[in-house]
């Protein structure tokens, strides 16, 4: 999209300010259901700032069949790691063994894991492309500095001094959305005075697949398949939860110190371990936008939400508010209604806003029952993991939650056309 465009040129249909994962599904999704459909993305980042994030994300089934459907998983499928088995741990960091107390088998139904590992890169780099072949322009480098809105469009003014008019803007710019704040939405808001660490580690022997979650006093420590290296070598994501103190230090300050800390929580399982890149640490907290919708506005992805990554639900809740969004518009567009109506955006959120409060409020309450070293809530949290590993239907219902398969699903996340 030229950035000469200006009022005096016909309107857009959708506005998606965001370029991250979230903001180009919802794009792609609506262009590629509804060609006639004018969609355009706009993104505040530095031009190519995507390729330089050294990250991977864990891609749930049904998101899986979402990116199939949009007709980019054959380009990502090519460098995704399937977790092929899932265990949980709960002990301290100086326990000397780490006892199993909950496994899962990693399949969703036969030859189809119940999630991928992908590197961020690759997944944003497949959705830019399938834009790019519907014909969505996505203009970098240029942040929304203010909209107004009224019966029939709104008119988005850009910090390179661009007016566009659009039926309907879409904020995708993330958990601290300017756009958000711009509408007049208020959130509310937690700070779990914690923070997650990310990194990629290199290990001598290979992981098979298998992820681990080991529920320690300060918060989940997640280990992460990964494809394996250009040069062969055994790779693994980390995210790890730390005090927001303790965390500063750790990716701050010595590197062997980091070091010797990672290797006490990692363990030896797989031989001598590496960091392959500089570890960087992200604040968590709850955030939940009172509303998702406004006229001719509306929220997706973390702009509406923002979850503790204990269950590694934030993108994939996102990916489903992506799929909904488009369902529903392409349906309203299709019955000849105004998609920037409140009362079909009240739809979506009628469709979106239970599962994200209940997600919200579920990651909540693990982060507080797994996050202490009290003795009698420990044996009876690994009381109730030990009974859940030998109950193979209720092991069933959380696989179908953890794969994205569960309550009213968008069909895109069926793998079926909207």
């Amino acid at each position: 999209m030229s950035k000469a465009r200006n009022r005096s040129e016909a309107a857009l249909d959708v506005l998606v300010a965001g370029a991250g994962y979230v903001g180009l599904a919802t794009a792609v999704s609506l262009k590629q259901a509804r060609p006639s459909l004018a969609v355009a993305v706009v993104d505040a980042a530095p031009e190519g700032a995507w390729e330089k994030d050294t990250r991977a994300s864990a891609i749930a089934a049904a998101a899986c069949r979402m990116l199939d459907r949009l007709g980019c998983w054959d380009e990502i499928s090519l460098h995704a790691q399937a977790i092929t088995e899932m265990v949980v741990t709960d002990s301290r960091t100086s326990d000397p063994i780490r006892p199993v107390f909950l496994t899962f088998d990693g399949e969703v139904a036969p030859g189809e894991p119940f999630a991928h590992m992908i590197a961020n890169r690759v997944l944003n780099g497949a959705l830019r492309r399938r834009a790019a072949s519907l014909g969505i322009d996505i203009v970098e480098d240029v942040a929304v500095s203010s909209f107004e809105t009224d019966s029939a469009l709104t008119t988005v003014h850009l910090a390179d001094g661009v007016a566009l008019e659009t039926r309907l803007l879409v904020a995708a710019d993330g958990v601290r959305s300017k756009l958000r704040d711009m509408a007049g939405i208020k959130v509310v808001t937690w700070d779990y005075g914690q923070s997650g660490i990310v990194c990629t580690v290199r290990h001598e022997r290979p992981h098979n697949g298998r992820a681990e979650e080991h529920f320690l006093p300060a918060g989940p420590f997640a280990i992460l398949p990964l494809k394996p290296g250009s040069d062969g070598s055994n790779r693994s994501s980390i995210v790890w939860t730390e005090r927001t103190g303790d965390a500063a230090k750790l990716v701050s300050g010595d590197d062997l110190v980091f070091e010797v800390e990672l290797e006490q929580r990692f363990g030896l399982k797989l031989g001598e371990i590496a960091v392959e890149d500089r570890p960087r640490a992200f604040p968590l907290g709850l955030t939940l936008a009172r509303s998702f919708v406004a006229p001719r506005f509306a929220l997706v992805g973390d702009a509406a939400h923002g979850i503790h990554p204990i269950a590694g639900q934030g993108l994939n809740l996102g990916l489903k508010d992506a799929a909904a969004f488009a369902e529903t518009i392409v349906e309203a567009d299709r019955l000849g209604q105004d998609i920037g109506a409140l009362d079909v955006l009240e739809r979506y959120q009628q469709w979106r806003r239970f599962d994200t409060v209940q997600m919200g409020v579920t990651t909540d309450v693990l982060n507080r029952l797994f996050s202490n070293d009290l003795g009698p809530v420990r044996q009876l949290r690994d009381i109730g993991m030990g009974l859940v590993d030998r109950m193979p239907r209720l092991k069933e219902f959380f696989i179908k939650q953890a794969a994205g398969l569960a309550g009213e699903t968008p069909r895109l996340l069926k793998g079926e056309p909207i």
